[in-house]
């Protein structure tokens, strides 16, 4: 006797496994159940594919077995290696997102960072202006370059800060005295 029921099987193409249950049916059937899996899936939708059952006589299944499982096998087993591709894609488009979100937190804190020294330097330098230290208060003005969303402001506060302190000539400290 020749059996070829390997070479047949190996001429399927599909991916992972087949698992295939005989049992004994009534009045000399005999029931078989074929069922391909693949582990290198990690969808649990493929738990939900259910296996192929074939009844009748054991001449019967010969005759028909490989014509019956193969479509359905091949079927299957490219249903999981897309799923898979899928479940692949969707954890890189997360991970993309994920550096994306990471990204765009540290460029806001970066920026809040920013605009943060931005204000300080400015209410530094408009506690020293309200004490009369006009020099003091234009060195603690931020450079436009640095922040040239402000740059106008900048430029008309440094403006405002040189008009003050030119009013008491050359050598003025930039307090005021009483003569």
């Amino acid at each position: 006797m020749e059996a070829n029921f390997f070479k047949q099987l190996a001429g399927i193409d599909f991916a992972g496994s087949v698992q295939i249950t005989i049992a004994h049916g009534i009045q000399g059937s005999l029931i078989v159940s074929v069922l391909v899996r693949n582990e290198g899936c990690s969808d649990s939708a493929k738990n939900l594919i259910r296996p192929m059952n074939l009844r009748g006589t054991a001449e019967d299944i010969d005759e028909k077995f490989f014509e019956y499982i193969a479509a359905p096998l091949e079927a299957a087993s490219t249903l999981m290696v897309e799923m898979q591709g899928y479940m692949q894609h969707l954890d890189t488009v997360k991970k993309q997102s994920a550096m994306e979100k990471e990204k765009g937190d540290k460029e806001k804190k970066e920026a809040d960072t920013k605009e943060k020294k931005y204000r300080e330097a400015i209410e530094r330098s408009q506690t020293l202006e309200g004490e009369g230290k006009f020099r003091d208060a234009y060195s603690k003005v931020p450079n436009p370059q640095d922040y040239p969303e402000h740059a106008l402001e900048i430029k008309e506060r440094r403006s405002a800060l040189s008009a003050r302190f030119d009013e008491g000539g050359l050598f003025d400290s930039g307090k005021t005295e009483n003569t």
